[in-house]
């Protein structure tokens, strides 16, 4: 079976169509960025270790963000963070964990710098009933001073994966939950068809917005970074 290429991202601070796995080297070389690095490093904001990690849908890999990290912030930072770029429904509980269910609880007061290091990979669990997981790799590290103000910015993020129409193959911006979950279908509708489907049980469809957890529980977005 051949491979489904990779959803490919958006640079935060170019806007340039980028793969997954050439961010690392377009924010080397991105004009953007190496700006905004210039102007933190003539700012006033401490020198500290600052953490790269790859963030994405653990079971949906079209879902996926860069973000870098200060060694100072908390990972309760990086909880609320998620929370309001991909996952906030009704405030559940959270947690993080190395090696999912049933592995290592790792508390949220705990700062990045006291528990990361390239390679490891820690796993956070939103809601424990329809539960979202997403696994957050930490994917290297450098000293400087942080490129924002928040503790927590956005360096890239995956483009709105495609859908097509279930029922004529055109582009989608809908998803009708009850096509979803009683028809065992995409669920994803155009204009004219979300107009004019009948939905019975769940109410109107709701327009598709980049996050994994849309049409679970009572998320509909609107998956916008929170800074």
């Amino acid at each position: 079976m051949p491979r489904r290429p990779e959803n490919p991202g958006t640079c935060a601070y170019c806007g340039e169509i980028i793969t997954k796995r050439g961010v690392s080297k377009h924010l080397d070389i991105c004009p953007k960025r190496q700006e905004a690095l210039a102007s933190a490093a003539a700012s006033s904001r401490p020198e500290e270790t600052l953490w790269h990690l790859r963030v994405q849908d653990a079971y949906d890999k079209d879902f996926w963000l860069d973000l870098e990290m200060t060694g100072s912030a908390s990972l309760d930072k990086l909880d609320k963070y998620l929370r309001a770029i991909w996952l906030e429904c009704c405030g559940h509980l959270s947690k993080f964990t190395i090696g999912g269910w049933g592995g290592m609880d790792v508390g949220e007061a705990r700062k990045s710098d006291s528990i990361f290091e390239p390679g490891l990979v820690l796993r956070h669990l939103y809601d424990f009933g329809t539960t979202s997981e997403t696994d957050i790799k930490v994917v290297a590290a450098r000293q400087g001073k942080a490129s924002g103000k928040q503790p927590i910015v956005l360096l890239a993020r995956n483009q709105m994966p495609k859908a097509v129409c279930q029922e004529c193959g055109e582009p989608a911006r809908w998803l009708c939950i009850d096509c979803l979950y009683e028809a065992d279908k995409t669920g994803h509708l155009c204009d004219k068809h979300a107009e004019e489907h009948p939905h019975e049980d769940n109410g109107e469809p709701m327009l598709l917005v980049n996050s994994p957890r849309l049409g679970v529980c009572g998320y509909d977005g609107p998956a916008e970074p929170p800074y």
